[in-house]
């Protein structure tokens, strides 16, 4: 009993000295873990060089080494620019890239305006394209130019080119069209949906990238039904992590395209798959989604769980859409599953041309869309 004194005061302080020991070591791990998450939001470039794309790092030497390969070859020059559209950081021009061999390929070119210096955001949004751009159904750059102004991207061409204006001449094409490319049946609304639904889900689990946008009026039609994903504006602010442009890019969509709890301003962002619901209405209708209601008044609508009736002639398109239009966020399909839904069910899809034999009145169709 004698002896517990002396051994008592020697094995507190251990004890005490032990416990301080692992509450450092526990923090440090969570420290370490928590370094280990940022890196992991970093891009990786071609070059395997690392970046974040932030306004700090944009201008760095090992950026410009992950541009290095994009840039347009000596050898390669664009020829017959016209001026095609302003888009948000300057005009959007066609043309032709013609090599020194003699080929050449149709390009869209999107430049910078000339004020604009190759440095902070807008070298981002190169970077950006990029990065995000490998995949056959999301647009493809093929070049940039960061060496010398004017900044620009180089991207390929698609023709016919937008799927609104495309499902616009669908509209104005009369009865007795021989044109083959505008025929266009339940089945080919299945072929195009499955592609759009393949890039959303690259974006989303290649990326961690919400579109935020999805709409035929961002979707590129080409050859053959092909489809490729675009307008990736609201994605870029996303990436970018600057909340006050996030929100301000974001509610730039209309409100006719958003969920609700988008519209409820519950989340600032949602993940696609309502609005996916959404083009496929309009591909298969050819029209505005809510023709009948104001842009306002959507919201308290759908709290009363109204839902746009199915489409005249319309038959497994609107089981997908009601999928996706699901109250409950979670309750909604991830794009992995719309794919298998689509291809499951693409061999009972009618192949009876879609008509609507109103010919569309741009000013109307924009007033109804919002």
């Amino acid at each position: 009993e004698e002896a517990s004194g002396p051994l008592a005061v020697i094995i507190i302080p251990c004890l005490l000295t032990l416990s301080t020991v692992l509450v450092v070591v526990l923090i440090f791990c969570s420290l370490h873990k928590s370094k280990q998450r940022r890196q992991s939001n970093l891009v990786n470039f071609t070059n395997q060089q690392s970046v974040s794309l932030t306004a700090s790092s944009v201008s760095t030497p090992k950026v410009q080494a992950a541009l290095s390969p994009w840039e347009i070859p000596e050898e390669c020059v664009l020829e017959g620019l016209e001026f095609w559209q302003t888009g948000r950081l300057g005009p959007i021009c066609k043309g032709l890239l013609k090599r020194s061999d003699g080929a050449s390929c149709a390009v869209v070119v999107k430049s910078l305006r000339e004020s604009n210096q190759p440095e902070g955001k807008e070298l981002e949004w190169v970077l950006f394209h990029a990065t995000v751009c490998k995949h056959e159904n999301v647009v493809q750059l093929l070049y940039c130019q960061t060496k010398c102004l004017p900044v620009c991207l180089v991207l390929e061409a698609y023709s016919p080119g937008n799927l609104l204006h495309f499902l616009w001449s669908l509209r104005n094409r009369g009865s007795n069209s021989e044109d083959p490319f505008l025929n266009f049946s339940e089945r080919s609304v299945y072929l195009v949906a499955k592609q759009v639904a393949a890039g959303l889900d690259y974006l989303m689990s290649e990326h961690r990238l919400v579109h935020g946008d999805v709409a035929a009026r961002n979707i590129l039609i080409g050859p053959g039904l092909s489809a490729r994903v675009s307008g990736l504006g609201v994605a870029f602010e996303g990436r970018r992590m600057d909340p006050a442009a996030f929100r301000q890019r974001a509610a730039e969509v209309p409100l006719k395209w958003q969920a609700p709890e988008r519209l409820a301003m519950q989340l600032s962002i949602d993940r696609g798959d309502w609005s996916f619901g959404i083009l496929l209405y309009e591909l298969i209708t050819l029209s505005p989604p809510y023709p009948e209601l104001d842009p306002l008044s959507v919201l308290p609508k759908l709290q009363g769980s109204y839902r746009m009736k199915r489409p005249v002639s319309c038959g497994g398109p609107y089981d997908l859409m009601k999928y996706c239009w699901m109250w409950c966020f979670k309750d909604r399909p991830p794009f992995s599953a719309v794919i298998k839904l689509l291809d499951s069910s693409l061999h009972l899809a009618a192949t009876k041309d879609i008509c609507v034999f109103e010919v569309i009145d741009i000013p109307e169709y924009n007033r109804k869309a919002g």
